[in-house]
């Protein structure tokens, strides 16, 4: 049996001597590409080629790239653990022609990879071509039909609709009719009773989808139409765990030897064996599936967080914590002790795993503390919920609290089901779906997007960004186009030439104007879409064919150059100061302000701030000068010892930026000073957490420094000249502190005196009352009367207190029973305030024996007393 690392090398092999390139994954964190958050497919990372907007370096290439499902039009999160082959994170095992070969050739090479090298069954494969669209004029693929017939019975070739046969990676982008190839699996006496091909596509657990040649034709436009891309394309993707699968001779996915120690280990941590039950193996095929995608994501560099595709991580994240906790008793955090197994298993074909293991479980461990932690808090106010309304009839959770439940603590609402269904309840699941509804809609409608065509002008040529050397270039418009968003049309160009930077990298885009002869127009921005570099404009080009010469904002460039460069001496400090632990997880260059975040699990201290911000201060005032490489191959890059971020994808040539010899050496794509001089002067002005490892460092360069230094000089001269300028303004201050802490400590003891004083006077005054003692009292605050409220408590018999006051122009109650008299259906404290706080338009709660209620109407808290006193006669 072979091996899953056996079975990739397998494919590379045969590839690599049908002459193709091998390349390196892709992260699996799509950046520069508004259409996706993560790598879904394998042909991700080649879409500009097929596009052609990037030329072919390699006619042919083949590679294994790491893929998530988890948004978007590919989604397949609902399906995983419920089945046995469905996964969120998979490897597709990928074969690509660009502008080379076709489908006569895409398919012999499948076919005899499977058959002859892979030795898999001819009599139990079938496959697929695309039987045609009417509504959209495509005509049945008989050419892979055709081809097809010279490997397999021609019983075995099944058309297809524009579901399963038409390959679409998006909404827009490239496409085209696609082969897909199955295999059945099952036993020889269920194959004998029906056909596998009346299985093919039926979602039968073995009955599969193995392999997908996608034959790219051509490519969608905003508006749905199709037209013919610039070169016919091939893009096949395999999935490599459905492939080790059939080779091993399993029933499912899971159970191959990639996942058969982390099963192992699960099963011993929980002490439960897969097999024991339907619901404990969905979940540990969740745990099995997510904890690869999670670990794969933050190896990348991304960290979950609320937003973007930091919540989709942390999301997966949670439903495989939540599996745990709901299925297989895990109340402790578990799942970040199986990366080490993860990077033992994946580590050899991805070395990003095994390189950044101990920043992934530091992630994970303290993701899960979180999480397990907001279960706690939603199991707590479910329980309180349910004291409240358990004389309530019908016993059914409010759908609003369910969706409060889940919206603001994360509590899943199947645990809500659960918990309800265990107190004798039901969820009002109507209301929790109309509430998920409209949060849905509030995101759809926030994030909608129109996007119409570009117009195009001229030939369509690569761009060329020349502003490392220039702040000016003469340029023609290739391509213009209006967006509509939600807050308005704006209108976007790609020029032929431009020295405007795209932002990137954690660097804002550059401003600045498009001039000809006939109009000037504002850049207002300038951003990267997939390799097209695009200036956001203030009105649309009315000579658009007219030759142009852009011109950047100098001041605003030189501002970004200052703090992109100090960013670099920061990251050096850094890792001089804290440890070479010290890694850039993100950065935000802006003209005003610089923004790093890296790992570190602690808090920096102000000692080591002041350290870190000399040590850059000091290599400014060096003068160090700016060494530049440019086209530098990759491997040169590594030996010069450049710093390289995990999560970036790096071409085979990359731009090294050296600041002092050894001291500060990366890759990177900004724009930078020439020397550090320019810099002038470094302040840090805050350090923070950002998430969970994660730490951010905010500061200015130049002269946002320099004026941030100057008015924080103008604050203490004005503290100075409140304390009548003394000699030693620290120390003034000091005693003024001191001074205000004891009599802010006198007045809190007068104020406890007093409130004793008036306890003593209601004590003697409730010896000749009634049941009910009532009266309006001064106190200082809400918790003074709260004080009050219980030490009457204690002190009296049988009495029924209530007490109002006016705190800040609005009036208050509080009811309170001695601790002798046991609250019942007749007498409870939350009814009697309730009723009371009618007389000052207000409402309170509490507990059966003290309850408080605040208003709005002062002159309504004697009637309130009144009443209160009335009730005891």
């Amino acid at each position: 049996m072979l091996s899953g690392k056996e079975i990739r090398e397998k494919f590379l092999e045969f590839f690599q001597q049908k002459g193709h390139e091998i390349v390196p994954s892709s992260p699996i964190v799509v950046k520069n590409d508004p259409t996706l958050l993560f790598t879904n497919s394998g042909m991700n990372q080649f879409k500009e080629i097929f596009l052609g907007e990037k030329s072919v370096q390699y006619p042919r290439i083949a590679d294994t790239q790491k893929c998530l499902r988890v948004s978007g039009k590919h989604n397949d999160l609902e399906e995983v653990g419920h089945d046995t082959y469905h996964h969120t994170m998979f490897e597709m095992l990928g074969n690509w022609s660009f502008g080379n070969y076709f489908k006569k050739e895409a398919i012999e090479w499948a076919w005899e990879l499977l058959t002859e090298v892979y030795g898999i069954d001819k009599g139990r494969l079938y496959v697929t071509v695309f039987g045609g669209d009417a509504a959209e004029n495509l005509a049945e693929d008989t050419e892979a039909a055709d081809f097809w017939k010279g490997w397999i019975a021609e019983d075995r070739i099944l058309r297809g609709n524009k579901k399963d046969n038409f390959w679409e990676m998006g909404d827009t982008g490239p496409c085209g009719p696609c082969s897909e190839i199955h295999v059945d699996i099952r036993p020889d006496s269920e194959r004998a009773l029906i056909d596998g091909k009346s299985l093919v596509n039926e979602s039968h657990p073995q009955v599969i989808e193995i392999w997908n040649l996608v034959f790219m034709q051509f490519n969608r436009k905003a508006d749905g139409t199709l037209t013919l891309l610039p070169n016919k394309h091939v893009d096949t993707g395999m999935g490599f765990e459905r492939l080790c699968m059939v080779l091993q001779g399993t029933a499912s996915t899971y159970d191959i030897d990639v996942f058969a120690g982390l099963r192992t280990w699960l099963e011993n941590h929980t002490q439960i064996p897969y097999g024991k039950s339907e619901e404990t193996d969905i979940a540990m095929r969740v745990i099995l599936d997510h904890i690869r995608a999670v670990c794969f994501a933050i190896a990348d560099g991304q960290i979950p967080s609320n937003n973007g595709a930091g919540y989709v991580i942390r999301r997966v994240l949670r439903r495989a914590s939540r599996y745990g906790f709901r299925y297989l008793g895990q109340n402790q955090p578990f799942l970040h002790k199986m990366v080490t197994l993860l990077s033992k298993e994946m580590g050899t074909a991805f070395p990003e795993l095994k390189a950044q293991q101990d920043f992934i479980t530091r992630i994970l461990e303290e993701e899960e503390k979180g999480f397990l932690s907001k279960l706690e808090k939603g199991s707590i106010l479910f329980s309180d919920y349910l004291e409240k309304h358990t004389s309530g009839s019908p016993k059914v959770i409010e759908g609003d609290f369910a969706f409060e439940l889940y919206d603001t603590f994360g509590f899943p609402a199947d645990l809500t089901e659960l918990m309800a269904r265990e107190a004798g309840f039901t969820v009002d699941t109507t209301g929790f779906e109309r509430n998920m509804k409209a949060q849905k809609e509030r995101s759809k409608k926030a994030a909608e997007v129109k996007k119409g065509d570009w117009v195009e002008i001229g030939a369509q040529t690569e761009n060329e960004f020349t502003g490392y050397d220039s702040l000016t270039e003469t340029c023609r418009i290739q391509k213009y186009r209006i967006v509509g968003t939600k807050s308005g049309e704006i209108y976007e160009a790609v020029l032929d030439k431009t020295p405007f930077y795209a932002e990137s990298g954690g660097q804002i885009g550059d401003s600045g104007w498009l001039i000809s002869e006939k109009e000037e127009m504002e850049v207002q921005d300038t951003r990267k879409e997939n390799f097209l570099i695009i200036h956001t404009l203030k009105q649309l080009p009315e000579f658009p064919e007219a030759v142009f010469t852009a011109k950047v904002d100098a001041s605003k460039r030189a501002a970004i150059r200052s703090n992109h460069s100090a960013t670099h001496l920061l990251h050096a400090a850094l890792r001089q100061v804290l440890g070479t632990h010290v890694e850039q997880r993100g950065s935000l260059v802006h003209s005003e302000y610089l923004r790093f975040d890296f790992s570190h699990f602690a808090r920096v201290s102000e000692a080591e701030l002041k350290q870190i911000e000399d040590i850059v201060n000091q290599k400014i005032r060096e003068g160090l000068t700016l060494n530049e490489k440019r086209e530098v191959p990759i491997e040169e890059a590594r030996t010069l010892g450049a710093m390289m971020l995990f999560g970036e994808k790096y071409g085979e040539k990359v731009r090294v930026i050296n600041f002092g010899g050894a001291y500060s050496t990366e890759l990177c794509g900004g724009t930078h000073v020439q020397n550090t001089l320019e810099i002038r002067y470094f302040r840090i002005t805050s350090e923070s957490s950002v998430a969970a490892g994660i730490r951010r460092i905010e500061a200015l360069t130049g002269d946002q420094a320099i004026q941030y230094l100057t008015d924080k000089l103008q604050v203490l001269e004005q503290i100075e000249e409140l304390l009548k300028n003394p000699k030693d303004p620290q120390k003034a201050l000091e005693d003024l502190v001191k001074k205000f802490r004891e009599t802010e400590s006198l007045l809190s003891e007068m104020q406890h005196k007093q409130l004793m004083s008036l306890r003593d006077q209601l004590i003697q005054e409730s010896v000749s009352a009634s049941q009910v003692l009532s009266r309006v009292v001064q106190v200082a605050d809400a918790d003074a009367l709260k004080t009050l409220s219980f030490e009457l408590r204690k002190m009296t018999k049988g009495k029924i207190i209530v007490l109002g006051t006016i705190l800040q122009d609005k009036p208050m109650l509080s009811v309170i029973f001695s601790e002798d008299l046991t609250p019942d259906d007749n007498l409870n404290a939350i009814k009697l305030i309730k009723e009371l706080s009618k007389e000052i338009a207000g409402g309170g709660g509490g507990q059966a024996f003290y309850a408080t209620a605040g208003g709005k109407n002062i002159a309504g808290l004697e009637k309130a007393i009144e009443q209160a006193s009335r009730m005891g006669n």
